[in-house]
């Protein structure tokens, strides 16, 4: 292969849904057209995504030197394994999301449709930006990118609760962003006299003391995509979007943005070896571990079952932010697994809200009894994604979760341990519950039930997929496993 493909790989993942973003626009009045664009920009993105996978399994190397853009400031790329996984989640579920989106936004009749798929390819654009980001700074430039051009569908209805959560999601991320996250990566600047991402970490010998465990401590919550309690306030708020909005926001982008971002943080900035003997992120574990628990008994009292789900994803992202801050190898093979594992399965359930949303109109988890039998499709994925996110056997779920349990008992931190299996019976009891009560509990009055069916068959399609994805990350997750493999920690 000739050297200077990689490089120009990194381009095209970059400008090809960009340039989607522009067709769609161009063609916005034309709707078959419009989402046949759509359906074309996002197989081709994961065409690119997944040669550049080809290089970086073969041991090859990807990078796009770019440019100065003031003295020490360079824009550039370069992918490395991590960021290779995230954006293989990335353009894989865009696809999925794509498929999904034609049937809800049709069914549902949404309105400024152009302007949906126009934000959300540019979201995806930026989301490959921030994975093949070779320094903070030019993550840092996609990720307010990703905020921005994710705010037009948190705001999508434009009614005042759409309003309102989009208000409480901008406000957050870019108050967080602005007042902690960027004071963070300039102070990094100072202290290692560069922002590039370095096998090992740029701080060892060049920040000690107390001033470690600030600088951690501003990456951590200024990195607000992560929702981090208790900032995560405006993920719950955002769930009035649209549902394929909501499943971007938890699977495809900005959540796992987030967590990418402090997994990469933690590995190429500080480097786990400083972290172990430091113990700078000690205290991090423990307030992680509790956002797991917290958010788990937060999400058993909400009926809204898109409620349920966002909290269920705060303490999901908990799962990954502890695995960081434990810095030893094993839970961060965990951590990384972890971002895919529950894309997969999160996603699922977002798609099997939506369609219960839009063949039943019901949004609460109160009025799902006996809707099983009318939707035997849609519960029985749903099943599938919540033993996903539970971490039973047979779906993918259970690898991840394996690994941020050893990397506990590694860093003999049984407090720790006793957190994430105590979070995984709570899921059960608020995921769970929800199929069971579907598929065995009383039906509903006869007149409504003589009403309902499945969601339109796009939808369908979709949820089908990504739950036969949670199957086969189990049975197959050696590609996975090799993927992470190739990560230095140090």
């Amino acid at each position: 292969m000739n050297t200077i493909a990689p490089a120009i790989l990194i381009i095209a993942a970059l400008v090809v849904p960009a340039a989607g973003a522009l067709a769609i626009a161009l063609v916005g009045r034309r709707a078959n057209l419009r989402e046949a664009v759509t359906l074309v920009t996002a197989a081709v993105l994961l065409g690119v995504v997944g040669r550049l996978a080809s290089v970086i399994f073969a041991g090859g190397n990807a990078r796009v030197d770019g440019f100065e853009v003031v003295s020490g400031l360079t824009f550039a790329f370069e992918v490395e394994p991590l960021g290779m996984l995230f954006a293989l989640v990335a353009s894989t579920l865009w696809i999925a999301n794509s498929i999904y989106s034609i049937g809800y936004m049709r069914a549902n009749d949404e309105p400024r449709q152009t302007l949906f798929y126009v934000c959300f390819a540019i979201a995806i654009a930026s989301t490959i930006g921030i994975a093949f980001a070779k320094n903070l700074f030019t993550l840092f430039l996609f990720y307010e990118a990703l905020t921005l051009s994710t705010y037009p569908l948190v705001t999508h209805k434009r009614d005042a609760a759409a309003k309102s959560g989009g208000r409480t999601y901008l406000l957050m991320l870019l108050g967080t962003s602005m007042l902690i996250f960027l004071p963070a990566i300039i102070a990094t600047g100072y202290f290692a006299g560069t922002l590039d991402f370095t096998v090992g970490g740029i701080l060892k010998g060049r920040l000690e003391g107390p001033a470690v465990v600030v600088l951690l401590g501003l990456f951590a919550f200024g990195i607000g995509k992560a929702a981090l309690m208790p900032l995560h306030r405006w993920l719950p708020a955002a769930m009035v979007a649209p549902t394929p909005v909501s499943a971007l926001l938890h699977a495809v982008a900005v959540v796992k943005a987030g967590v990418f971002t402090i997994t990469k943080v933690v590995i190429y900035i500080f480097g786990i070896d400083y972290l172990s003997a430091t113990g700078a992120s000690t205290w991090l574990v423990y307030v992680a571990g509790a956002g797991v628990i917290l958010a788990s008994l937060i999400a058993m009292t909400k009926d809204n079952l898109k409620a349920r789900l966002a909290y269920s994803t705060v303490s999901q992202l908990a799962y990954i932010v502890t695995g960081a801050m434990l810095a030893n190898g094993t839970a961060l093979v965990g951590s990384s697994m972890h971002i895919a594992m529950h894309a997969f399965g999160k996603i699922t359930l977002f798609f099997c809200a939506g369609a219960i949303y839009t063949a039943a109109h019901k949004t609460e988890v109160s009025e799902l009894t006996g809707l099983g039998r009318a939707m035997p499709i849609t519960f029985a994925a749903f099943f599938v994604g919540a033993l996903s996110v539970i971490g039973l056997p047979p779906m993918g779920g259970l690898w991840s979760k394996w690994y941020l349990a050893l990397g506990a008992l590694e860093a003999d931190q049984l407090v720790i341990l006793a957190a994430l299996m105590v979070s995984s019976l709570l899921n059960i009891a608020y995921l769970l519950v929800i199929p069971v009560k579907a598929f065995f509990g009383p039906a509903p009055d006869g007149a409504s039930a003589a009403g309902m069916k499945e969601a339109p068959l796009a939808c369908l399609i979709a949820l089908i997929a990504t739950a036969t994805g949670c199957v086969v990350l189990f049975f197959y997750p050696g590609p996975l496993f090799s993927l992470v493999g190739l990560i230095q920690f140090r």
